[in-house]
């Protein structure tokens, strides 16, 4: 029988769009479950699959905590569990289309256990369009939740399992800063941590700030203890996350900056320490200094072009021009020489011409990038790009974007060659599927080296001599000294 749909709440860009001037306000979160729930969830087996960002992977980590906490037992097999949860990227179609996918193909868990739930959460379902096509397409979805109602997971669950209705609770809203909710981390030698949530830039192109509301900053406070139990858990890097880190702070009533913050982190004594994503409107000369001084601040920043064209950023609303960026990369590497940088390039943005793709190229050329994430443009239904004329030819596109990744892996493999010869320090994090005595880490700089070497270095920071270089990795071996 087809079960009933209880909307609670759907989705609206129009109202996710709002920014007030009030502050960030903290909600300490305490999980309250039914006592049912906690005797429904006793060997109750869940699986959960994470799309996107880094973001995504902390909220997923999250999801796991609340589930763990009443009760369930992780499973590595959607089809042998009893609630299949899958968290979405909206950020392009192509991920939107791998969801889709996978929801079609967890039609086989309802054919084998019709007691199985199945939910539906993370960024795409904040789009009314998304929403619609689930309710209309996909009746085995049975939950359908937002970013913003991650923490109402046990009462959703509560409602789902015990009314046997489907339901939606979408929050379109600015959003708080929810403590409190129990975490399980996907990773015992690194760790992301939030340092804020959303994001007040609306590029053109980008979804984010609808999907996950206005910026707001957690106390640094909370952080500090978070990454202090980081530490004395034995972690070996910790990477602080934001849709904009640079702009920490800013939402609170409070004398804060990102800088000041990430001083405080260093502190600690995490062996690593990173951050992303930074914005570079809002990079500052006291960011330059604090990098600078603690040698366990990784020395690689992930710094977002976009686009090499005055024209094109500008209609992106990206802040800031190409000759300001190019000021901002010579005084990055004037301050640490040995700085790595990555970035992302979007090709084929509504009628960039030649000359705007050409200049994109050049500063590709110039900036040396490390590496670069790079995308043809993927209009995002409600963003207004999405609604600027197009006349550009997707072949067009298509061959700007090879002769973009052409130019990246030429400037990556230029870049690689410096490290041949020399001894870096690597975290190691794991050994090859194929041969155990292959591991493989990164370097202060994020580079991939595959070395020979004992399945106990894993975890632990070695030094490593590197023989050979490739694009994007490089292959050593432990150093004498090492």
């Amino acid at each position: 029988m087809k079960k009933q749909l209880i909307e609670h709440s759907l989705p609206s860009l129009k109202d996710a769009a709002k920014r007030s001037k009030e502050q960030t306000k903290i909600v300490v979160e305490d999980l309250k479950p039914s006592s049912r729930l906690l005797e429904y969830a006793k060997n109750k087996r869940y699986f959960v699959r994470t799309y996107g960002c880094q973001a995504n992977v902390v909220d997923s980590e999250m999801i796991e905590g609340i589930l763990q906490e009443l009760g369930f037992i992780p499973c590595d097999d959607p089809i042998k569990s009893d609630l299949v949860i899958l968290n979405t990227c909206a950020i392009r179609e192509n991920a939107e289309d791998k969801v889709f996918g996978e929801v079609g193909s967890l039609k086989r868990l309802k054919d084998q256990n019709k007691e199985a739930l199945i939910g539906l959460c993370g960024c795409m379902v904040q789009q009314t369009h998304i929403v619609e096509k689930v309710k209309q397409s996909y009746p085995q979805v049975d939950l359908i939740f937002g970013t913003h109602n991650i923490y109402r997971l046990p009462i959703l669950l509560d409602e789902a399992i015990f009314s046997e209705r489907r339901i939606i609770e979408i929050y379109s809203k600015e959003g708080e800063v929810i403590e409190g909710v129990p975490l399980v981390r996907e990773d015992k030698i690194k760790a992301f941590v939030n340092i804020m949530y959303g994001c007040d830039k609306f590029c053109t192109y980008c979804i984010v700030p609808y999907t996950r509301g206005k910026q707001r900053s957690r106390r640094v406070s909370d952080i500090l203890v978070e990454c202090q139990e980081l530490v004395r858990q034995g972690y070996q890097e910790i990477t602080l996350l934001g849709q904009n880190v640079n702009a920490y702070g800013k939402d609170l009533d409070e004398n804060l900056s990102f800088a000041s913050l990430l001083e405080a982190v260093a502190k600690t004594g995490i062996p690593r320490l990173r951050f992303t994503t930074s914005h570079p409107w809002d990079f500052t000369r006291e960011m330059f200094d604090v990098i600078a001084k603690y040698d366990n601040v990784m020395p690689c920043i992930h710094l977002p072009l976009q686009s090499g064209s005055d024209d094109v950023l500008r209609r992106m609303g990206r802040r800031y021009t190409s000759a300001e960026y190019k000021a901002l990369v010579d005084e990055l590497k004037k301050m640490i020489p040995d700085i790595a940088l990555t970035t992302d390039i979007i090709v084929g943005f509504p009628n960039e011409t030649d000359d705007d793709f050409e200049k994109t190229l050049e500063m590709v050329h110039y900036c040396h990038y490390d590496s670069a994430f790079t995308f043809i443009y993927s209009p995002r239904i409600g963003t207004p790009g999405a609604k600027m004329k197009d006349e550009t030819p997707f072949e067009v596109k298509k061959a700007r974007f090879e002769r973009l990744v052409k130019a990246v892996e030429e400037e990556a493999s230029k870049r690689a060659l410096r490290y041949v010869g020399n001894v870096y320090d690597v975290l190691v994090e794991g050994s090859s599927k194929k041969k155990d005595d292959i591991l493989s880490g990164y370097t202060e700089t994020l580079k991939l080296v595959n070395f020979k070497g004992s399945q106990d270095l894993i975890g632990k920071i070695v030094k490593v001599k590197i023989l050979e270089s490739h694009t994007f990795s490089l292959i050593g071996e432990v150093a004498e000294n090492g």
